[in-house]
């Protein structure tokens, strides 16, 4: 987080007339929230980085939009257009993600140091609607996206295996011939049958329409409809919020429409094999949580472990067909690529569990319960799995970042000359707050460190 910064900063020191960086809140420990501001046009994109703790690839992304957008003026003056670039919407849970960054990346050392908040801390979520809020992120981007009423808003996701795809709350023709071409360029694999949009509208291969907000379980939430969250928030500017998700390891299969010849029988396996793991975690639990402590750090970790043993049964009950009520809720056409990405989502909760457990026991400096070497072991045969099982690659970090970045222009260029709607206010003047740093000290102009080292 420290050089993503940085390496802001020492932007809008090269091009000060230009580029403007400021704060826009605050974490829940302290962090500043900084928002790199590119142009000073009337009309506005939002671009939010790091929204979910151990997706880090946007912050290199909106460091390339920010470099393009300075380079071309077609993205800014002749569009009149300003970039918000917002850093990281989690930087707490970005920190906790410092572990894996600097390599090795393998899947082993990414999962023993996963880490993700439980789901009623992520500050995209809005449980309790917008004037429910009260995480200090969430209301920073809300303030935000009330400040600026974006005619676009990218929020920058990561897919930890699997393949890039597109969610947006309007439609975007066009969209996804040119999420096409960007992934096939660059060897993206596109995963045509996300978990995240089972029950979601198709607007074409690899793009998802999100359906409008409406009250649900936190098991159901993501597959059935949307919960309330800060993509519809700023809907009612006419904004087009673009969700942008690029994979960290590729799987090809996610993109393999070929007819499964038993996709009952694959069903039954993945559903099986992710009750037997849950109950083989809860019994896990159970042996450390006696010894994992009481303090912040411990409750951090359990958090997202306890939602994750939560939901794993009822995820496999919705994809069993021995169990699923297939005349209430019919499961979409099973191909390959969605029963691999079934697959992978069953396997992922799996993993994510048994590395926050693992961190659980090493940060308590002791295991009286002998509980690391069987989750090393799990972790072991559930990377091989991914690696071998999947063929699971590792996709370079400029790649990741290009595809991105490639993506949100698409985006911008085909939202750019769509009309706003007549119900939407024009957005207020662009230099209300824009060079506000809330008392900061002055910044830097040293040279950073590269983020990522291939």
């Amino acid at each position: 987080m420290d050089e993503l910064s940085a390496r802001a900063a020492a932007l809008v020191a090269r091009h000060p007339h230009r580029a403007r960086l400021r704060r826009v809140g605050t974490s829940r420990a302290g962090t500043p929230m900084w928002l790199l501001s590119v142009g000073r046009g009337s009309r506005h994109t939002l671009i939010v980085a790091g929204p979910h703790a151990n997706e880090p690839v946007g912050g290199a992304t909106v460091l390339r939009l920010a470099e393009r957008a300075l380079a071309d003026p077609r993205l800014s003056d002749q569009a009149d257009t300003t970039w918000n670039l917002l850093l990281s919407l989690d930087p707490d849970g970005s920190r906790r993600n410092e572990g894996w960054l600097s390599g090795p990346y393998t899947l082993g050392h990414y999962f023993r140091h996963f880490f993700r908040p439980g789901f009623l801390e992520q500050p995209e979520w809005l449980p309790d609607g917008a004037a429910g809020a009260v995480l200090p992120e969430t209301r920073a981007l809300l303030d935000l996206q009330d400040e600026l009423r974006p005619f676009l808003q990218c929020s920058l996701h990561g897919v930890d295996v699997g393949g890039g795809f597109v969610e947006l709350t309007r439609e975007l023709p066009g969209i996804a011939q040119r999420v096409a071409r960007t992934a096939a360029r660059l060897g993206i694999p596109r995963e045509l049958s996300p978990y995240d949009t089972l029950y979601w509208p198709r607007l074409g291969p690899a793009v998802y329409r999100i359906p409008p907000p409406r009250r649900g379980d936190l098991a159901a939430a993501i597959t059935e409809a949307a919960v309330e969250s800060t993509w519809y928030h700023p809907h009612r500017y006419g904004t087009v919020t673009a969700v942008v998700e690029a994979p960290m390891w590729g799987v090809t299969a996610v993109e393999d429409a070929s007819p499964s010849p038993d996709a009952d029988a694959v069903l039954r396996t993945v559903s099986r094999a992710l009750r037997r793991d849950t109950r083989l975690l809860e019994s896990i639990l159970a042996r450390v949580r006696p010894s994992a402590g009481a303090g912040p750090d411990a409750a951090r970790l359990l958090a997202p472990v306890d939602d994750y043993v939560l939901v794993g049964p009822g995820l496999a009950d919705s994809w069993d067909p021995d169990v699923h009520d297939v005349a209430a809720r019919p499961l979409p056409p099973l191909d390959t690529a969605r029963l691999t990405t079934l697959a992978l989502s069953g396997r992922r909760v799996a993993l994510r569990t048994a590395g926050l457990l693992h961190q659980l026991v090493t940060r308590a400096g002791h295991d009286p319960a002998d509980a690391l070497p069987e989750l090393d072991r799990l972790i072991d045969e559930w990377c091989a799995d991914y690696r071998d099982g999947y063929g699971a690659r590792w996709i370079p970090v400029a790649r990741q970042a290009e595809y991105q970045a490639r993506v949100v222009l698409a985006a911008f260029e085909l939202t750019a000359g769509r009309p706003r709607p007549e119900s939407a206010p024009p957005p207020p003047c662009p230099d209300a707050h824009a060079d506000s740093r809330s008392g900061e000290p002055p910044w830097s102009s040293e040279p950073a460190v590269p983020m990522h080292r291939e």
